[in-house]
């Protein structure tokens, strides 16, 4: 890290910001399996949001390797540095006031308890996108189940890679078990409860659970 560097304040705070989209920002971080539904579910959530005229944006995991994170590979040490870039970006969308939806295996419950210690101001939300190992093998959307069972693919989480699942999530939506629909539904009356949506819950309070 160069040490001839300063922070740069903008005129403008996250508050002010909010006040102009008219609803506040948070980071709603979905975790699971690959193929439990964090892309579809995020996609459908995206949609609820923009529907109801709020500012969104999906930073979705696949895409962002197609670019930022294009030199990470799948070792330990790839995936923390994965989602610390992914956490710093979506701090930045945050600070904008766009309600943002992270979309990542996040497979290291070590990673993910730090972004809550780093993000935890700008309104982090830890959903678990639950799924049985069954399920999510049965549908295997991109055929990398078959892959890694086949030794095609290596450090897969699931199969070769561990996966520690949430010990205290704010969410947990089962998608094996709900319809997208449904829970989507889940996320909206758990943000609307927390009060998330309101401008006069932003900024750099705290939000507990």
């Amino acid at each position: 890290m160069s040490e001839n560097v300063e922070w740069h304040r903008s005129r403008l705070t996250r508050e002010d910001r909010q006040l102009l989209n008219g609803h506040s920002s948070c980071i709603l971080w979905l975790t699971g399996l690959s193929g439990s539904g964090k892309s579809t579910l995020a996609a459908a959530l995206e949609q609820e949001l923009f529907t109801e005229r709020l500012r969104c944006y999906i930073l979705d995991g696949d895409n962002l390797r197609f670019g930022i994170n294009r030199d990470l590979g799948f070792r330990p040490e790839d995936r923390s540095e994965n989602i610390r870039r992914i956490g710093e970006i979506a701090r930045l969308f945050a600070d904008a006031g766009i309600i943002t939806i992270v979309a990542v295996i996040a497979p290291y419950r070590e990673d993910r308890d730090k972004l809550r210690s780093s993000l935890a101001s700008s309104g982090f939300v830890e959903i678990y996108v639950k799924c049985t190992l069954e399920e999510c093998e049965r549908r295997d959307p991109k055929g990398l189940y078959k892959k890694a069972r086949s030794g095609e693919i290596t450090h897969f989480t699931g199969i070769s890679a561990p996966y520690e699942p949430p010990l205290h999530p704010e969410l947990i939506v089962e998608t094996d078990g709900e319809t997208i629909d449904e829970s989507v539904s889940r996320v909206m009356a758990y943000i609307r409860r927390r009060g998330l949506l309101h401008p006069s819950r932003a900024g750099g309070e705290e939000h507990g659970r």
